[in-house]
């Protein structure tokens, strides 16, 4: 999948390519308005994004994942498994699972709650229900519509928006911003460093909650690093580096989900040793590279904040009633 650094705010290619983009974007209009959605037993929450890759999705499902366990409810997280061959429906077990079979973001999600890899959104649903889960937490799927929604939250990266604007190929989204946003029920805008962004006049009077991604700790700052990546948007790993002091003093971005092989991590190894540098990556790069990152790889652990957490457990209030509270 193409970083969304890829596509030029403006140009010759993406205006040559609009007429693709707009057929891209009306055949998601015909699925969705031929298929019609179904329910499960429980409530679903979606968290979905109209930008191809690097909005920030999987940190701001563990959070709600957290905040639902929280207040009493079973929540299981279900998850396409992007980048693996399982189709599912298939539990996800980390132990047992890779990253090559289930993708990376599964195994992310598996480590905070029962995780349902399924290309068929309503079989992971309901295997997930058979197993005693309260509420369904998917990530991704917002253009998928086999599975009925509940609450959708829509999440935007505050730094890079929309991007150009314009749909795959000629941009990075999905479909139009006003399409999804008409059936988003909230957006959540990650990382605006002064809280907005230019595509919020976009968001048509949406409740925003505002979010940041924040390092576990500040052990790198101070440290000579050298980075890598394969995530949507590589340099926004980078740059947080650099925000939390450390010395970037070189790095090698990725395609998303792409797996690493021997070669490639000895050619890291190497690069990093030769710039005096510890080697460092995401936690999702992390799990591509086996069962556990290797010792010489520091893992950057980052964590999704709310600005208003109270505004949060407002909207998720209702959804489900944990088991215990029950009639």
């Amino acid at each position: 999948m193409r970083a969304p650094e890829f596509w030029s705010e403006s140009g010759l290619a993406a205006r040559l390519l609009a007429p693709l983009g707009a057929a891209y974007h009306l055949a998601g209009v015909l699925r969705r308005g031929l298929v019609s959605p179904q329910s499960v037993d429980v409530p679903v929450i979606c968290i979905g994004n109209l930008v191809a890759g690097g909005a920030g999705k999987t940190p701001v499902a563990l959070a709600l994942i957290d905040m639902l366990r929280e207040s009493g409810l079973k929540p299981a997280a279900l998850t396409r498994g992007y980048g693996g061959s399982e189709t599912g429906p298939l539990r996800v077990q980390p132990g047992s699972h890779d990253a090559a079979m289930v993708g990376d973001e599964a195994l992310l999600l598996a480590a905070a709650a029962p995780t349902w890899l399924a290309r068929d959104r309503v079989a992971g649903a309901k295997a997930a229900v058979a197993e005693g889960a309260e509420v369904i937490v998917m990530d991704d799927g917002f253009q998928n519509p086999g599975l009925k929604k509940d609450l959708s939250l829509l999440v935007v990266d505050g730094t890079y928006g929309f991007g150009n604007g314009r749909v795959i190929p000629a941009g990075p989204l999905r479909e139009t911003p006003t399409s999804g946003l008409a059936r988003a029920d909230a957006v959540v805008l990650v990382g605006s460093k002064d809280g907005t962004t230019a595509d919020e006049p976009l968001f048509a009077g949406k409740p925003v909650l505002r979010a940041r991604l924040l390092p576990r700790d500040d052990s790198l700052a101070g440290q000579r690093v050298f980075a890598f990546a394969g995530i949507g948007r590589p340099g926004k790993f980078f740059q947080s580096l650099r925000d939390l002091g450390a010395e970037v003093v070189g790095s090698e971005a990725f395609a998303d989900h792409q797996p690493y092989d021997s070669t490639a991590l000895e050619r890291l190894r190497h690069a990093a040793k030769t710039a005096d540098a510890k080697l460092v990556t995401t936690a999702k790069d992390a799990v591509r590279l086996g069962p556990e990152a290797p010792r010489d790889v520091t893992v950057l652990h980052v964590i999704l904040t709310w600005d208003d957490e109270d505004a949060v457990t407002a909207l998720l209030a209702g959804l489900a009633q944990p088991a215990s509270d029950k009639a």
